[in-house]
């Protein structure tokens, strides 16, 4: 019973036993600050007119370390999974197969999320209210043609899905050297179309809080374009981690799950374009 104890403990089964983490802990104190920062600065006449400048001020000067310390934990929480990934071993193909299942549920949960936001589109555009006019797009707001800005920043990011699948399959072969420059373009791509996008929004003829029909768009493309902020800086940690040689064939689930997240972030852009862009200016 003790050599058994003893071999568990010493690593020899399948499963990574992890190590005591500040990061959890830490990251909680973080959510929990930006979430009531943001509360509090958004919702300052919650307890009357008379405190309401003191809870602006209050709650900016919440959101800042909030957003400081979620940033630090991402940072090091995912610094400690690379050290674990890449030198100490300890992704063995059983726990691969649970990161799996986890970024699989993971993708799941925003595809709730993003559903939420085309009901609200749809809602509104299948079923025009009088306040808009009976009509979709409402009455006096002047769309965007789909088929300029958005039509190119569709190519550019079906472009960009191509060369990421082209590196997954260099590093399935070991071409490690080209998966980098694959992965190089794929974050070029991505950027490309963050400065588009940014450009579109600063040259559109309505606001956020100008109707129904912009509070849709805006929320539908803008948490769009927020996801592939976050999938550019993903990838452009796998291009890092290419590059300074820490994947292998057998083991490169930190890309793999960057490259799944992108793929999913091309398809939401498809039904973006098809919908909000093209039928919703048509309808």
């Amino acid at each position: 019973m003790t050599d058994h104890a003893d071999d568990h403990g010493k690593g020899n089964h399948p499963y990574h036993m992890v190590e005591p983490s500040p990061w959890p802990i830490v990251g909680s104190i973080g959510g929990f600050l930006l979430a009531m920062g943001l509360v509090i600065y958004l919702h300052p006449t919650m307890f009357g007119t008379g405190p309401q400048s003191f809870f602006e001020t209050i709650g900016l000067w919440t959101i800042a370390p909030g957003l400081i310390i979620a940033m630090m934990t991402m940072i090091g929480w995912w610094r400690d999974v690379i050290d674990e990934a890449t030198f100490q071993k300890m992704h063995t193909g059983v726990v691969q197969i649970s990161l799996r299942y986890g970024m699989m549920l993971f993708i799941i949960s925003e595809v709730m999320f993003f559903s939420a936001w085309f009901w609200a589109f749809f809602d509104a555009s299948l079923f025009p209210k009088e306040a808009v006019g009976g009509v979709w797009p409402p009455e006096g707001v002047d769309v965007f043609n789909p088929f300029s800005l958005p039509l190119l920043n569709t190519l550019i990011l079906l472009s960009s899905g191509f060369t990421v699948t082209w590196a997954h399959h260099d590093i399935l072969e070991g071409k490690m050297d080209h998966a980098a420059k694959m992965i190089g373009w794929t974050v070029l791509l991505g950027v490309i179309f963050s400065l588009l996008q940014a450009y579109e929004y600063s040259h559109a003829p309505f606001g956020f809080s100008d109707g129904i029909y912009s509070s849709t768009f805006y929320m539908a493309t803008g948490f769009h374009g927020a996801h592939v902020i976050i999938g550019t800086v993903f990838l452009a940690v796998c291009w890092w981690r290419t590059a300074k040689g820490h994947f292998t064939k057998d083991s490169h689930f930190g890309f793999e799950a960057a490259a799944w997240y992108w793929h999913f972030v091309d398809v939401v852009w498809l039904f973006l374009f098809c919908f909000v862009y093209v039928w919703g200016t048509f309808a």
